[in-house]
């Protein structure tokens, strides 16, 4: 079953249209509870390895500027934020997340940007709390730009495709693994 969403995934990736969908789902993923946009930049880079850079550099932006977005909704539009964190099932997280505001600052935007946490809850959350605009954006530059060109670093290796390929299975269980172990260290740490 997990072969054949990979193979049409691939072939989605190398369409005319991959490049403003990704685009796009990296601007709501920063502001709405949506896909994250790793789920198209992997495949297309698997596709178009040569093209890798620029990928991440079109998914950095677009999360940044959704990023923007979802900082104005909270700065602008507290109740809007609110209720979108509610809808999305954090309505308690813009209360911790402005504890750890009070008690890291920098570090919760700088950890959150970078872990598979939904970055919405770090745009709304640092736009409440009225949060440094250009810190804000600095950091969300460097973590959701660190992790974009990461993974087009990887993904982008020669190999990569065929051990992609031949590990399959073993590679989606690893990740699945590793994502929830993730969400349960930044639970643990009070970060989440």
């Amino acid at each position: 079953m997990l072969r054949p969403l990979y193979n049409w995934v691939l072939a989605l990736a190398s369409g005319p249209y991959a490049l403003p969908v990704m685009a796009g789902v990296a601007v709501v993923e920063a502001t709405f509870p949506f896909v994250p946009p790793d789920v198209m930049l992997s495949p297309m880079v698997l596709a178009r390895r040569e093209r890798a850079w620029f990928y991440a550099a079109v998914c950095t932006i677009g999360s940044v500027t959704g990023g923007l977005i979802g900082y104005g909704l909270g700065y602008f539009l507290t109740d809007v934020a609110t209720r979108v964190l509610t809808l999305s099932g954090h309505a308690g997280a813009l209360a911790s997340f402005q504890a750890l505001f009070a008690k890291y600052g920098l570090a919760v935007i700088l950890i959150k940007g970078f872990t598979p946490v939904p970055y919405m809850l770090v745009t709304l959350a640092s736009g409440v709390a009225h949060f440094n605009l250009a810190v804000f954006v600095a950091a969300s530059l460097a973590t959701r730009g660190g992790r974009f060109f990461l993974e087009a670093a990887l993904l982008s290796h020669p190999k990569a495709k065929a051990v992609i390929d031949r590990h399959l299975t073993s590679l989606f269980i690893g990740g699945v693994i590793l994502v929830i172990g993730v969400f349960l260290l930044v639970h643990h740490l009070g970060l989440g």
